[in-house]
């Protein structure tokens, strides 16, 4: 155990003692009240409980220990999911559809003070404006035009958290899960569709090949040559493919000939 010299006497002790506690205390009222201030935080302090205006940017902030209270607020974008939620649309299809939103504290101050929680507070709100935005919109939109959808609930959300201090960035809903009967509608609507649209593609095709057609005998109608100049291209054609097959062209006047002669023998 340590033991002051007895010359000192129990006055000098004490003053040794006082003097090392003066320092300590000098050293906490120093150090104590130092707070480093992140680049992606602001800090609000409290003084007797009461929030001072200015807000602490980052890096070194003093407060007066055992007075002041410093609260430290995130100021970078937060992404939170949003879970499912069950609703029916407004051509009474039940859905499950779950989304993102993006957010971020744009005054500390506000954020601190006017809610409790802002990030349970914007949760719950975007829960219950993704179950309105569930109940004005159809199918459709909920599958294919969801952009439009996307600037609805940025505008239901944006009104009562302007007040909070927070900005939504965008909201985005991720998924749309759908009952097993109309998914296996969907899928045959789908099925029909396509059928449909080969349909009208090859029906399409045969007309413009009919009116080539119709096009191509006028134009041998008015020119016989063009005529046996297809008939003779053919002939090459068919010697190339087959050397062992012999083609002898037969004009088709003859067995028109042949038609109309016969005719008259039976009149």
């Amino acid at each position: 155990m340590f033991e002051f010299p007895a010359a000192l006497g129990g006055s000098g002790a004490l003053a040794i003692v006082c003097c090392g506690l003066s320092v300590l205390a000098f050293l906490w009222a120093i150090f104590g009240g130092v707070r480093v201030v992140n680049q992606v935080e602001r800090g609000i302090v409290f003084r007797f409980g009461k929030a001072r205006s200015r807000i602490r940017q980052p890096g070194l902030a003093i407060i007066i220990p055992l007075i002041d209270h410093m609260k430290k607020v995130n100021v970078q974008i937060i992404t939170l999911p949003v879970p499912s939620q069950e609703g029916i649309t407004r051509d009474n299809v039940s859905v499950k559809v779950d989304a993102v939103v993006y957010f971020r504290v744009n005054d500390p101050y506000k954020a601190a003070i006017e809610v409790q929680n802002y990030i349970f507070a914007v949760e719950l709100l975007a829960q219950t404006s993704l179950r309105s935005t569930i109940g004005k919109a159809e199918l459709d939109d909920l599958l294919s035009n969801r952009d439009e959808l996307h600037r609805h609930l940025v505008e239901i959300l944006e009104e009562p958290v302007t007040a909070w201090g927070i900005h939504i960035d965008r909201v985005e809903i991720k998924d749309v899960q759908l009952p097993e009967s109309m998914k296996r509608s969907m899928s045959k609507q789908a099925e029909a569709e396509r059928e449909r649209r080969a349909r009208v593609i090859t029906a399409d095709g045969e007309q413009r090949a009919a009116q080539s057609l119709a096009e191509a005998s006028r134009i041998m109608a008015d020119t016989p040559g063009a005529l046996q100049l297809r008939l003779l291209q053919t002939v090459v054609e068919v010697a190339a493919e087959k050397n062992s097959t012999l083609v002898m062209p037969f004009p088709i006047e003859l067995l028109r000939f042949f038609e109309k002669y016969g005719r008259e023998q039976q009149d």
